[in-house]
C-alpha cells in the first residue's frame, strides 16, 4: 500500500479555504446572538451542519479573540450579549493575515513619494480601523527577524505623479522640463503620455514626444515642472505596451525587430538560472553536464547586455554574434583601465 503525500500548495489552499468558511460562519453566529433570537448550541449546529465541539470553539474564539460579552440564558437557553450595543467588526483575520499586514508595510518604500504611497497608506489605515482594539500586530518581531533589502530609489518631484496620471486619464497633452542620465541641463519636453511602467522601484512614463516626433521613454525622477495643457491627444488605435518594450527585460524602447538570444550558463549557476523564468518566451534545458541553455528573443538589447555581463565569466555567448562582439570589447574597455 502507498502513501501519496498531500503537496504543500494543495495543503494551503486548503487551510485557506478553511479559514474563509469559519471566518463567515463566525459573523453569521454573531448576526445570529445580535437578532435576539438567543440561538443555542443544538440550533447553531444544525444550522451551520458541524460539529458541537465546533460551535463551543467558534463561541470562545468570540469571547477571546473579541471580548464578546456573551452569556446564555437560562430561561431561553440560548446565547445572548449583555451589550446590546456589542457587534464584532466583519473583518476576521488570521494570524498569516496579520503578519502580511504588517509586513506590506515594509514593502511600501519602492512607493515612496508617489500618491500610491499616500492612497495604501490610507487603505492600510482604513483596514487597521476594522480591526478589533483587541488585535495587535508584534511589528518588532519584523524589525528585529525580518530584513527588507531594496535598490537605492532616486527621488520623485511632488506633482510628478499626479500629472501624468491626470493627463493619461483626460488625453491631455504634457509639459515639462526634462534632464537625461549624462546631463545637469534641463530641457523643455512635449509628450502624449500613454502608459506609466514600474521596473524595480523605478518609474517611467511611455508617450509619443512631439519635438522628437517619435515614442519616447522618460524616468520619473528627472521630471521638473510638469503642467497638464489643454490639447488633447488620442492613443493610437492599437496600442500595445507590450508590443513596444519587451516587459520580460526592462523599459527600454526599440522599434527593433526581436532577436534571438542564446546562452550557456555553467554548472555552478544551474539551480539559480532554472529556478527562475526569465523570459515569458524562454527555451530552458540543463545539459548532461549541468551547464544550462538558455534561448529567448527579445528587442531590449541594452538591457539583455547589461544583465548578462552581470553574469560575469559564468556565462557564454552563444549567439547573435554581435553580442559576443560588443561583450569582448566592453571586456577590453575594462582591462584597459587596469592595465595603465
Amino acid at each position: 500500500m502507498s502513501l501519496k503525500l498531500q503537496k504543500p500548495w494543495y495543503n494551503r489552499i486548503m487551510s485557506e479555504r478553511e479559514d474563509k468558511i469559519k471566518t463567515h460562519r463566525i459573523i453569521q453566529i454573531d448576526e445570529d446572538i445580535r437578532s435576539g433570537m438567543y440561538p443555542s448550541v443544538q440550533y447553531l449546529v444544525k444550522k451551520y451542519e458541524v460539529s458541537k465541539r465546533t460551535i463551543l470553539r467558534n463561541i470562545e474564539f468570540l469571547r477571546d479573540r473579541y471580548q464578546a460579552p456573551l452569556e446564555c440564558d437560562k430561561v431561553h437557553k440560548g446565547y445572548y450579549y449583555t451589550d446590546p450595543t456589542f457587534a464584532i467588526k466583519n473583518v476576521l483575520l488570521t494570524e498569516g493575515d496579520l503578519f502580511t499586514f504588517s509586513t506590506v508595510m515594509h514593502l511600501m518604500e519602492q512607493y515612496k513619494n508617489t500618491p500610491l504611497e499616500n492612497q495604501f497608506r490610507h487603505m492600510m489605515e482604513k483596514i487597521s480601523g476594522l480591526l478589533p482594539n483587541q488585535v495587535s500586530v508584534d511589528s518588532g518581531f519584523l524589525n528585529k527577524d525580518i530584513s527588507f533589502i531594496s535598490n537605492p530609489l532616486p527621488s520623485i518631484e511632488e506633482g510628478v505623479f499626479e500629472n501624468i496620471f491626470d493627463a493619461i486619464k483626460t488625453r491631455r497633452v504634457l509639459k515639462f522640463d526634462y534632464r537625461s542620465v549624462s546631463s545637469q541641463e534641463y530641457k523643455p519636453r512635449i509628450l502624449n503620455p500613454y502608459h506609466v511602467l514600474c521596473q524595480k522601484g523605478n518609474w517611467y512614463v511611455f508617450g509619443f514626444d512631439q519635438k522628437a516626433e517619435e515614442n519616447r521613454i522618460y524616468a520619473l525622477s528627472r521630471f521638473k515642472n510638469p503642467k497638464i495643457t489643454s490639447e488633447q491627444f488620442k492613443i493610437p488605435e492599437g496600442f500595445d505596451i507590450s508590443k513596444e518594450v519587451d516587459l520580460s527585460f526592462g523599459i527600454w524602447h526599440n522599434t527593433g525587430d526581436p532577436e534571438e538570444y542564446e546562452l550557456l550558463f555553467d554548472a555552478s549557476l544551474a539551480n539559480y538560472i532554472m529556478e527562475r523564468e526569465w523570459h515569458k518566451d524562454q527555451v530552458m534545458e540543463q545539459k548532461e553536464d549541468g551547464t544550462v541553455y538558455l534561448k529567448f528573443s527579445s528587442n531590449q538589447r541594452p538591457q539583455v547586455m547589461s544583465w548578462v555581463q552581470g553574469f560575469g565569466p559564468a556565462v557564454t555567448v552563444l549567439g547573435p554574434e554581435s553580442l559576443k562582439n560588443e561583450i569582448i570589447e566592453n571586456a577590453k574597455k575594462v582591462l584597459s583601465k587596469y592595465e595603465k
